[in-house]
């Protein structure tokens, strides 16, 4: 690529990537005050955003953490609430022939749900240029809005702190939504995965983190069985 051309894909991926760099840095600064409150230091908030740099499994760790859950267990309900971009990243791959494979293990650290939407939707040839900045300027936002949150966060009116919360379970919804527009059954699966955690919380059917972990096993293991039927049939 010449320079004009680098140049043009890292304008485009500066304009992709402003959506997510407006919504994730309320929701870190959510996260930093969070952290702050359950006690953790702002160097291992910081590192905490740095090296897992995802939202949900970041936010379950520190109610895991806050409640005692023992480090095996966060690892393991991490490691299961991740485990979709396993097959994000390996979509994706078939699309990234052309880039050098050094390059990929950057690429599949910065896959997020929204950056994934992002790509997917982008009908051009994918470079590296239009990845790598697409993905560092939301990773940039995030760990400065964990900072900002951990430092500030604080000195916010009360309804402005508790406010930032909101924008996990609104990026959730925006997420679950449309995909529930589109099959039954991921509404379906949402709900009893839902229903199935919580009454086993409320029964103590299992250890605290185990309920959330059996509840993802069960949805995943009932969703491969429903999902592949609806895709088949004609």
């Amino acid at each position: 690529m010449d320079r004009n051309q680098i140049t043009g894909s890292i304008k485009e991926g500066i304009i992709s990537a402003l959506p997510l760099i407006f919504g994730f840095f309320p929701v870190a600064m959510a996260f930093g005050l969070l952290a702050k409150n359950v006690g953790i230091s702002l160097q291992d908030s910081s590192l905490f955003s740095l090296m897992v740099f995802a939202g949900a499994s970041q936010f379950m760790a520190l109610d895991m953490i806050k409640d005692g859950i023992s480090a095996g267990s966060i690892i393991l309900s991490t490691f299961l609430l991740n485990l979709r971009h396993f097959i994000m990243s390996a979509s994706l791959s078939v699309r990234l022939q052309a880039i050098k494979k050094h390059w990929l293990f950057i690429i599949a650290f910065g896959i997020t749900d929204e950056a994934f939407s992002l790509i997917s939707l982008r009908n051009r040839t994918l470079n590296l240029p239009f990845l790598l900045t697409l993905q560092i300027a939301p990773y940039i936002s995030w760990v400065t809005g964990t900072i900002a949150g951990y430092l500030v966060g604080t000195l916010l009116p009360e309804a402005v702190q508790l406010s930032l919360g909101v924008g996990l379970y609104a990026m959730f919804m925006a997420l679950l939504a449309p995909e529930v527009k589109k099959s039954f059954s991921v509404l379906f699966l949402a709900v009893m995965s839902g229903i199935f955690y919580l009454t086993a919380s409320y029964f103590k059917l299992l250890p605290a983190s185990w309920c959330f972990i059996a509840s993802v096993i069960l949805a995943a293991g009932i969703g491969a069985i429903i999902i592949k039927d609806e895709v088949v049939s004609p």
